[in-house]
């Protein structure tokens, strides 16, 4: 058989917060395994598309990174996931197709919070994982504190697979970094084992006697990791009843049960710049986390055929090789050139960072990318039958807008076949041309977001884009109605003429009713072929009222007017009707709307005194707030806001929550500007005396 067949696999996203350390552990894990000779090679190229560069000047990765390792006759497969909430949706689209996800933060119980909508996630979806408390050279709280404020933010039970050793240290180091504590990660105590173990620098931690200074802590640690295994498992729960020390068999075999059933979230510390709690981790993976074949049968629910079943995590686009799509195949197997959705596979390949490696083919529980998978999206499912869809992350609304426009016309005509390609790497993009303002316009997650998809566009497209933030589509109405408003137009230029004179009545509507147009001619003074030409005129004056906007909730009727019998025609009835607009709406008081969003503002209850002053700053009106169900310590938030006060309030709104909050818009009506501020729109839009702008 076939040494690549007989390997075992496990699939491990890493996540967690931006800085956390996600990437530097991952290099770790390939640099114990052997996959990599030097720390940095994965950094140096930690995503597929042409977006590395972007990280590298930010700091932060942009895309998931993919790599794979073999480690005791098992092969991993690492995603390494962006920590920004910006990509979240990157995150998302990977999650679902793991077996199990490490969650690495940093030993700070202030930034814990940031946790909260991974592990709501994960638990979602019920995939299995373990928390790496990363950095603990640089802890300054107690390993209890830590694990309770973990707890805080965790539906599962946390239980400490670890018990780190601290030395304290003295000197420059301490008072040079707020953040260090004082204390440096020196080894661990195996929860399951008891046994202590030293750590060395490049090289596995070493057995040594148990610490007794610990004794009492590891104790208190020991017991609440068994008693929250023990809530699942019966026999357990009577052994310790009984005062019976239970095998460390049963142990690993609970943990293995239990965090394969997304009950338990086991716990770890270390630091993966130095290799520190690495290896433990690694162990725990392969004896603990799922098989590939488990995962699927959550995943499938039982609905199993015997054809291939894949389901695409990401897409890209690289310079070299097209299009690429990441896929995690549930059952079955790939081969080079199997026809999948209608579509023939290009090659199948396993990734590192940007280095991919050729296969023919590829197995249930395996991880790989397949190339030329035209029409197929991120999400989808493939077989070589019609399959039923699996189930696909929710793809986040977007939050944040920027109109574009090329800086070379000529590159209009590819913008749009760019876009394209643009949202399908990247599904939390979106984008419209906006029927009022007709500006073509990005939306994503937030400005880096936006300025990583526009450095796309320029890098992979050469199409550099100019910007600005997108204008608010005012629109006005009238106050009070006019009555007999004369409109006329008599023109001649030599043989027939133009003639046209029409009566209007011009009327408010009630907010929201938009445009009635109707006719009380009697006599035929307007003859019915000229009555649509009338309708034309006013709707045609509407689309640029007096303000320089739209004008809405407007009821014309045309009582009166008069023809002639060979210059008329419908041309002129419209003309007509233009002029006549033009001399009634600025007597009908005009005045200046703003669309007006209903928001629900998702935060953290600690901050929601805060959320309520912002969108009060900000012209909002309070609605109410209430706890979010499903999520305890969150708040739901609703509130009116202007849209004019949206365009950076997903900024400022992350500036106050940690990063964590978040708000659903929807429009819901229109309401007058306060003068002042009319004055100010209607001043900065250079318009306000120029009729109807033609």
């Amino acid at each position: 058989m076939n040494e690549k067949v007989r390997l075992g696999s496990r699939n491990v996203a890493i996540v967690g917060p931006y800085l956390s350390g996600k990437t530097t552990l991952l290099e770790s894990l390939l640099f114990v395994t052997g996959t990599i000779s030097r720390k940095g090679s994965v950094k140096d190229s930690n995503t597929v598309g042409d977006s590395a560069a972007e990280a590298r000047d930010r700091h932060i990765s942009v895309e998931i990174s993919t790599a794979s390792t073999e480690y005791n006759r098992t092969r991993f497969t690492f995603i390494d996931c962006p920590g920004s909430v910006e990509f979240a949706q990157e995150t998302y689209n990977a999650l679902i197709g793991v077996d199990a996800a490490i969650v690495v933060c940093e030993p700070i119980r202030d930034r814990v919070l940031t946790l909260a909508p991974l592990f709501k996630f994960l638990d979602d979806w019920e995939i299995p994982h373990l928390v790496f408390v990363n950095k603990m050279d640089r802890a300054n709280i107690h390993v209890l504190e830590t694990l309770h404020a973990l707890k805080a933010v965790s539906s599962r039970p946390l239980v400490a697979h670890q018990y780190p050793i601290m030395q304290r240290e003295v000197g420059a180091a301490a008072s040079a970094d707020p953040n260090f504590g004082g204390e440096q990660l020196t080894g661990f105590i195996d929860m399951v084992s008891e046994q202590a173990y030293q750590y060395h620098a490049g090289a596995p931690a070493d057995p040594i006697p148990f610490p007794e200074n610990l004794k009492a802590e590891e104790h208190i640690a020991r017991a609440e990791m068994l008693e929250a295994l023990a809530n699942f498992d019966d026999h357990l729960l009577e052994e310790l009843l009984e005062d019976i020390e239970p095998p460390q068999e049963e142990i690993l075999q609970d943990l293995k049960m239990e965090l394969g059933a997304d009950l338990v979230v086991p716990v770890f510390f270390g630091v993966a710049e130095q290799d520190y709690g690495v290896r433990p981790l690694l162990e725990a993976l392969l004896r603990e986390a799922p098989e590939p074949e488990t995962t699927a049968t959550r995943r499938l629910k039982g609905k199993t055929t015997k054809a291939p079943l894949a389901q695409v995590l990401k897409t890209y686009y690289t310079p070299q090789g097209g299009k690429l799509s990441l896929v995690r195949i549930w059952q079955g197997t790939l081969t080079d050139g199997l026809i999948v959705n209608g579509v023939r596979t290009g090659g199948i390949y396993r990734l590192l960072g940007q280095q991919q490696q050729s296969v023919n083919e590829a197995h249930a529980g395996e991880i790989v990318a397949l190339s030329r998978l035209e029409g197929v999206k991120t999400g989808d499912t493939i077989s070589t039958e019609r399959p039923t869809e699996l189930p696909k992350a929710e793809q986040l609304e977007p939050v944040y807008a920027l109109a574009i426009t090329p800086e070379k016309r000529n590159d209009e005509v590819k913008l749009s076949a760019a876009i394209t390609k643009l949202l399908e790497e990247d599904p939390s993009l979106a984008w419209e041309q906006h029927g009022d303002t007709h500006e073509v316009i990005l939306w994503g997650q937030g400005e880096i977001h936006l300025q990583v998809a526009l450095d796309r566009l320029r890098r992979k497209y050469n199409l550099p884009m100019t910007t600005h933030l997108p204008q608010v589509p005012y629109k006005e109405t009238i106050r009070k109605p006019v009555n007999s408003v004369h409109g006329r137009y008599k023109h001649q230029s030599g043989g027939h003429g133009q003639f046209g004179d029409v009566f209007l009545d011009i009327k408010p509507l009630p907010r929201g009713d938009g445009f009635n147009f109707k006719e009380t001619i009697v006599g035929g003074v307007v003859p019915r072929q000229y009555i649509p030409g009338v309708e034309m005129g006013v709707r045609e004056f509407l689309v640029h009222g007096p303000l320089g906007f739209p004008i809405v909730d407007v009821a014309v009727t045309l009582t009166n007017g008069s023809y002639h019998s060979v210059d008329s025609s419908e041309q002129a009835f419209k003309q007509a009707a233009r002029l006549a607009m033009q001399t009634g709406i600025p007597q009908a008081q005009p005045t200046l709307l703003e669309p007006i969003l209903r928001v629900q503002v998702t935060t953290p209850s600690e901050f929601t005194s805060k959320v309520l002053q912002l969108l009060s700053g900000r012209r909002g009106q309070i609605l109410g707030y209430e706890g979010r169900q499903d999520w305890q310590g969150w708040d739901h938030v609703s509130a009116y806001l202007p849209q004019a006060e949206m365009q950076n309030f997903i900024v400022e709104l992350r500036s106050l929550t940690l990063g964590v909050g978040s708000f659903h818009w929807e429009y819901d009506h229109l309401q007058e500007v306060p003068e002042k501020l009319a004055e100010r729109v209607i001043a900065s839009n250079g318009n306000g005396s120029n009729g109807n702008g033609k």
